[in-house]
């Protein structure tokens, strides 16, 4: 039911603001480039979920920008977001259900410690609503920026563990629990643990360069989400953000 009220949104917002810019010039955008990703804990960071790194991802996008006037324009956009963040080496995780007999009741911890590699793969469908500025720079140069809101939804999340490790009772590996490494291979599906959507802060700063048909451009930027991205909270909140480096093209539609 979410995706389809994201649908909606998407239909309301593209169909309404052409209608609001209708004699307006019209130019129509792709991109593609890197995803930077990493996953932020803030001030709810427990062994679970903190310690992630930055990992690599793609980034794609189509827009469509409405010019209000020599300078401004609004541009929805629309993009595919690969988030998410890597763990290497000691880390914690919650005790698996086949190892809690190895413990007397009651007597469970929380966290079992090991050595492995660790990355959240969360790939989201985001929706931008981006006020934009623009600065000729010369003849064929243009310089801008834009910035503003957005709404996503989950397309897929997984959690992709790999690696042979002693599994420890402490984080600084003193006690083993076991006395022979144990295999970390695989991949565990984590969209239901995830709220299916996020919202927050998308923007990028940029140069375009004329050509006879149309513009190609370069631009950098980042987003950030505002919205802890799990659905329950006993092993802490992350937010998801990502710096994006991008290539495009556009020309205008009228």
């Amino acid at each position: 039911m979410k995706k389809k009220y994201f649908l909606a949104l998407i239909v309301v917002t593209i169909l309404g603001t052409q209608n609001m810019l209708a004699q307006q010039r019209i130019d129509i955008g792709i991109k593609g480039g890197l995803s930077i990703p990493n996953l932020t804990t803030g001030s709810t960071a427990n062994p679970v979920n903190s310690g992630y790194g930055s990992r690599l991802g793609a980034d794609f996008a189509m827009h469509a920008e409405f010019h209000l006037s020599n300078h401004f324009s609004c541009q929805p956009q629309l993009q595919y977001s690969q988030q998410g963040g890597r763990k290497d080496g000691n880390q914690a995780f919650a005790v698996p259900p086949d190892m809690t007999a190895m413990f007397p009741p009651g007597e469970v911890p929380p966290y079992l410690y090991a050595d492995y590699k660790s990355v959240a793969k969360i790939n989201y469908l985001m929706l931008s609503t981006l006020a934009k500025y623009r600065l000729a720079l010369g003849k064929n140069f243009t310089g801008y920026v834009a910035a503003g809101p957005f709404v996503s939804i989950v397309l897929s999340a997984k959690n992709i563990t790999s690696g042979a490790s002693i599994i420890y009772l402490d984080a600084q590996q003193t006690t083993p629990l076991v006395s022979t490494p144990q295999s970390f291979d695989n991949t565990e599906n984590i969209k239901p643990d995830l709220r299916p959507v996020n919202a927050g802060i998308n923007g990028h700063v940029g140069i375009s360069y004329q050509l006879r048909m149309g513009a190609v451009f370069i631009e950098g930027g980042g987003n950030y989400g505002l919205i802890t991205i799990q659905q329950n909270d006993a092993n802490g909140k992350n937010n998801t953000g990502a710096a994006t480096v991008s290539l495009g093209y556009q020309f205008t539609l009228r």
